[in-house]
């Protein structure tokens, strides 16, 4: 890095950067607008030449200009949304020339489009009328155009797209997009009409004062690229047809680049965005390569099984025809006899790794091979394969494409909506996709169900209420459905599937469900359980009103709730008892209804360092959301987040900043039973004569011990979460993703609070190992 200038200004606003092209030498500068203030800046070292305050309260700049050649700027913006300002400023010393400004009887919406160094165009607030404004030598003329009048059928609102293309612009509405012409003094002329979807590149400097751009359109399964030049509307320099895939959707953005071919005509590459958010690279009619980008924003992602090797069935056979393995056992008699060519070498590695045991369509013996389904931001599902992390198929799902009644859809989050058990393996697996019509979170609800083996989306639905949380219940119909509640805005339940088995086996269930909500903004914990059938909708059966059995508030002053933690809904906890070195026994508290909650002081909710340690702490709770009663609560004094935490067993483990320290620490705690202390008789335990097995209910009040204890660590955290196996026997590790993207596999017995700094010889037997101030890293 050659230089860094900082710019500061009195008021926040948009940035806007002036490119001309630089040539670095003395005289020349950057111009740059950011926080309300005009700057130019040096090329040579950064310094800020000079800089000019744009004091207008309302003023609201769009555009900085500066025509080819000239020695001025132009800035131009709205002020008050009604007004139009052009103030016009000397590029040498930032002098102001001249400030014009003309009032306009509407409102100005959306952003200006540049079409010429000194014309630009805007909508008004209804999307209805044209606005071309011209400011040639500091004089503003304007002139108003009806998009009705250059587009017949125009319903919804038009917008105006961008092109970087001098004096051209276009105009789109749900049902066409225009491409205008600005010819003269503000005088409009439509080039291009088009019904198929449209997107423009910016322009290209192809050679000395010629320009080129780029159009892509949909029509059916194939898009068509045309270049032209950005003179000549007319005429193409390319045209080509290329068949796309229909699960990427349409083409969001495209950019090109030109290379010389050997009879000296332009040859163009397009490189296009695609809905799905995938890249891919056009070149002579075809796709050159192309990268699945949507992966890198995965809102969420869940498991699914592979489907058993049936016995007596090879999965060779399933996989290779005849002449497949036929051409592989020469291909490995070639590289047996040396006289393989390297193509045939890289064949034979392909099919290696193609048959090997990590990446094969079935489940392994120990299921760690499975499906990874990930849903993307773009509304795209994938399923990768963990053995090789191929993506075996890929759906751009409908449920969550733009539509008339779903304008702005987004994916929320997945579940396992059918886990057929292996016994009886007729039906494929699926996955539920939850999505909403919007971000704000009355929304209306969308839901999709996929086939995890396929990818197939076999039915999708458009909910007639909002979807706020997803409760997954535990249980499940004869067809391996699970049972989900949807709780909507105005906290009424809805059961899902809608079916009569699925309403009797709620029912039995209906004074065993519960649950809770966190209000993050207003720091508000609720618990509710079921009340009776939605009163104002008598025709739907399967929606439930809610009633409020307690809440939580904490003081919005001192508390500002930042990270929760709850218990994985299928672990396994194999013994609830816990053997001690002196030969006593200590019982685990264990609830699927224990929640983790941490707060911070409001001023330490800011980056790490923001605060002295005097003016933050760490506030962690251990709440019962069935009762709403508060376990166990403690501060940590002078320490501030972000807060990472995981909640298995009867125990938690949260990351945080210790302030005072200067250093990340780590701490756990551990809660016990106690009403069962009386129990205590280890034969009593092996003979089977204890009390494991009386009912434990959340009504009866708890008394409970816990014991915690604090470590300092050495790394900064994304995310943490905790080992699972089948019957929960395994000793557990703690997997902790770190800053530097690496996984850490620590063990629990490292993060145990009986640890002290001399464990008697019986301690010693049992594990416990000798208490350090810091959690040991061991790199490799």
């Amino acid at each position: 890095m050659v230089w860094e200038s900082s710019l500061h200004g009195p008021k926040h606003s948009k940035s806007l950067l002036l490119t001309t092209n630089l040539i670095i030498e003395k005289d020349n500068s950057l111009i740059v607008f950011s926080n309300g203030r005009l700057n130019a800046v040096s090329c040579i070292d950064g310094e800020v030449l000079w800089k000019k305050d744009f004091e207008e309260e309302s003023l609201e700049v769009q555009q900085v200009i500066q025509p080819p050649g000239s020695d001025f700027i132009y800035v131009v913006g709205f002020a008050a949304s009604s007004q139009f300002e052009m103030y016009k400023i000397n590029a040498k010393n930032g002098e102001l020339l001249k400030h014009e400004s003309t009032a306009f009887s509407g409102r100005f919406s959306g952003e200006v489009s540049l079409v010429s160094s000194e014309t630009v165009v805007a909508l008004d607030s209804t999307g209805s009328i044209l606005l071309t404004i011209s400011f040639h030598n500091g004089k503003i003329s304007s002139q108003q155009t009806p998009v009705s009048n250059l587009l017949e059928d125009s319903p919804g609102l038009a917008i105006i797209i961008h092109s970087s293309v001098t004096g051209i612009f276009a105009i789109k509405t749900d049902a066409a997009t225009i491409f205008i012409r600005v010819i003269g003094e503000g005088k409009l002329e439509v080039v291009e009409k088009t019904n198929h979807e449209t997107v423009v590149s910016d322009a290209l400097s192809i050679s000395e004062g010629q320009q080129a751009f780029a159009l892509v359109q949909h029509a059916g399964r194939n898009i068509h690229l045309t270049v032209k030049p950005a003179h000549d509307w007319d005429s193409s320099l390319l045209k080509e047809s290329i068949k796309m895939d229909q699960q990427r959707g349409f083409v969001h953005k495209v950019f090109i680049n030109n290379y010389i071919r050997t009879d000296r005509s332009h040859g163009f590459r397009a490189l296009i965005v695609m809905e799905d958010h995938s890249l891919l690279l056009l070149q002579q009619g075809a796709i050159v390569w192309s990268r699945e980008d949507g992966l890198a924003s995965i809102i969420d992602v869940t498991t699914s099984e592979l489907p058993v090797e049936k016995a007596g069935v090879s999965v060779a056979k399933v996989e290779l025809n005849l002449f497949e393995w036929l051409k592989g056992h020469v291909l490995k008699l070639k590289g047996t006899l040396m006289l393989a060519t390297p193509e045939d070498i890289a064949a034979i590695q392909y099919m290696r790794l193609k048959s090997s045991e990590k990446s094969k369509m079935t489940r392994d013996h120990n299921g760690f091979r499975k499906l990874l389904i990930a849903l993307t931001r773009a509304g795209k599902l994938f399923a990768l394969h963990t053995g090789d992390g191929r993506i075996v198929w890929s759906h751009l799902l409908q449920s969550l494409h733009k539509s008339e009644s779903c304008r702005q859809p987004i994916g929320l989050n997945l579940h396992q909506w059918q886990v057929p058990h292996h016994h009886a393996l007729d039906e494929n697996p699926s996955v539920l996709v939850v999505g909403r019509c919007g971000p704000s979170s009355d929304a209306l609800g969308v839901l999709s169900l996929v086939d995890s083996y396929t990818g197939k989306e076999f039915s999708s639905l458009r909910l007639v209420h909002s979807v706020a949380q997803v409760i997954p219940l535990p249980y499940t119909d004869s067809t391996e459905q699970r049972l989900h509640l949807l709780i909507d805005a105005d906290k009424l339940a809805h059961l899902y599937p809608k079916t009569p088995e699925a309403i009797d086996i709620f029912q039995s269930e209906f004074s065993n469900v519960y649950w809770y909500s966190i209000d993050d903004d207003n720091g508000i914990i609720k618990g509710y359980a079921l009340k009776t059938k939605c009163s104002g909708n008598v025709a739907d059966e399967f929606c439930f009103d809610s009633r409020e059995l307690w809440s939580i508030v904490l003081p919005s002053e001192s508390e500002k709730i930042i990270t929760t933690a709850t218990r994985n809904l299928n672990e396994a906890v194999h013994t609830q008892a816990k053997l001690i070195a002196d030969q006593d026994v200590m019982y685990k508290y264990i609830s699927s209804n224990l929640l983790f909650v941490a707060t911070v002081a409001p001023k330490a909710s800011g980056e790490i360092g923001s605060v002295t340690p005097e003016e933050s702490w760490l506030v962690v709770y251990l709440i019962d959301t069935v009762t709403g009663r508060v376990l166990h609560r403690m501060t940590h004094h002078g320490s501030q987040g972000p807060v990472q935490a995981v909640l298995s067993e009867n125990w938690v483990v949260y990351h945080y900043f210790n302030l005072r320290a200067h250093r990340y620490e780590m701490s756990v705690i551990e809660i016990y039973d106690q009403s069962r202390a009386d129990n205590k008789d280890v034969w009593k335990l092996v003979v089977g004569n204890h009390n494991l097995t009386s009912p434990v209910s959340s009504y009866s009040r708890a008394e409970v011990i816990t014991k915690s204890q604090s470590y300092f660590f050495t790394h900064s955290l994304k995310a943490i979460t905790v080992t699972l196996t089948v019957k929960g026997i395994t000793s557990k590790q703690l997997l902790i993703g770190t800053i530097g993207d690496q996984v850490l596999a620590l063990d629990k017995r490292f993060l145990d609070p009986r640890r002290s700094v001399n464990p008697t010889q019986a301690e010693r037997e049992e594990g416990i190992i000798p208490l350090t101030d810091s959690l040991p890293i061991i790199p490799q």
